[in-house]
């Protein structure tokens, strides 16, 4: 995926659908974003009726954000780092406490151009955190950092979607 115009159109429908289905069925979105700075939120928040379903959202680029902001535990981010799955669950559930949104939608990981932590440049974790508990998704992507970026925004998106979409699930 790169920024083409069709990477740009993907990006809007993707949050299209993301608002659609979160306003069909009630429920409220937060997000809380490191290597994507508000992409995700500024997607969701471009789409009308957009106001019916996004609560907020933390960009928390740095790790002081992440923990006195969003309640990521210091001793995790200390042993694992900031790219790690189990801190994009914490940033996820942060994001929806502090926001009092059904989902959190999180996004931490290293866009370049040089590998951060230990961690290569491409390496991207996806938080989600609902009522029914959370999980993350990791993915190892390739090219420029507005490239990485747009993919990661696009996972999340697509992610949020599957929560969203998924049979059963309730506020």
């Amino acid at each position: 995926m790169t920024n083409s115009p069709h990477h740009t159109i993907n990006l809007h429908h993707l949050a299209e659908e993301a608002v659609t289905e979160a306003i069909g069925r009630g429920l409220t979105v937060a997000t809380a974003e490191s290597l994507t700075a508000g992409m995700v939120a500024a997607m969701l928040a471009d789409t009308p009726g957009a106001s019916g379903m996004l609560q907020g959202g933390v960009v928390s680029y740095q790790n002081a954000v992440k923990a006195d902001v969003l309640g990521v535990p210091r001793d995790l981010l200390d042993s694992v780092g900031a790219v790690d799955g189990r801190v994009a669950e914490a940033m996820a559930e942060g994001a929806r406490r502090i926001c009092g949104a059904d989902i959190g939608v999180s996004t931490t990981g290293v866009a370049g151009p040089e590998p951060h932590g230990g961690k290569d440049v491409g390496s991207v974790y996806i938080g989600l955190s609902s009522a029914e508990g959370s999980t993350s998704y990791a993915y190892s992507f390739e090219g420029n950092r507005p490239e990485i970026r747009g993919q990661a925004c696009a996972a999340a998106l697509e992610r949020l979607l599957e929560v969203l979409a998924s049979k059963g699930y309730r506020a």
